[in-house]
């Protein structure tokens, strides 16, 4: 999701990309190690606010790689990700390995006026959209996991994981405007088009902003 001009861009995907920052503990790949088998293994946990603070620099280093931007956009991201935590509706999920280690995370909260995703949505749709769709909502902030743990199913664990423990009416989240298989996940569980090629500030990629009504629809 994209941040306030004040920290970094922040972004809803689950980007593909490749490329280590660092590694968090037991994060990287062995030699010839399969890494089919390695997903097999992972599990989707309900993590709370704290839970998340306490693994925030491996979360954000997750954030940083998937979102192609500098270590240090991680670092200044994370600053906004502990305010999260205590919004009203907080969520999160933690993609973990057998030995601990974090391969991906999402969360979110209720989107309420005063955000400052929130309000830069409001001012990109249409009234009518705003309306409907900014009220008893839930916001997705981030979801990614790490780049070699991605295609096998952990993004859409993490996203109807979720989707199905949230109370709210509909769930929101932007993501960079392209043809990804971020995109196409969204597009199979029902998320439809609020905006598409907007910019916000502090990020020159144009985003999509999408919608769905809860509960997700089941992928085909």
């Amino acid at each position: 999701m994209p941040a306030r001009p004040s920290t970094f861009p922040r972004a809803y995907a689950v980007q593909m990309t490749s490329g280590r920052l660092g590694d968090p503990p037991g994060s990287r790949l062995a030699p010839g190690q399969n890494p089919s088998a390695e997903t097999a293994a992972i599990v989707v946990e309900e993590w709370t606010g704290r839970q998340l603070t306490m693994r925030l620099v491996e979360a954000m280093d997750i954030y940083a790689l998937a979102m192609r931007y500098p270590r240090q956009t991680g670092a200044q991201r994370a600053i906004s990700a502990r305010q999260h935590t205590g919004y009203r509706g907080f969520a999160c999920r933690a993609a973990v390995r057998a030995d601990g280690a974090l391969v991906g995370f999402g969360y979110g909260y209720t989107t309420a006026r005063g955000q400052w995703w929130h309000d830069s949505v409001r001012r990109a749709i249409p009234p009518d959209h705003a309306r409907e769709w900014l009220t008893d909502s839930f916001e997705l902030s981030e979801i990614h996991v790490l780049p070699e743990c991605q295609s096998a199913g952990i993004g859409r664990r993490l996203l109807t994981s979720l989707a199905a423990g949230v109370g709210n009416r509909s769930i929101l989240l932007s993501t960079p405007d392209a043809d990804t298989k971020a995109f196409r996940l969204y597009r199979s569980v029902g998320f439809v088009d609020l905006a598409r090629h907007y910019f916000f500030p502090g990020d020159g990629r144009p985003f999509a902003i999408l919608g769905a009504h809860l509960p997700l629809r089941e992928h085909a």
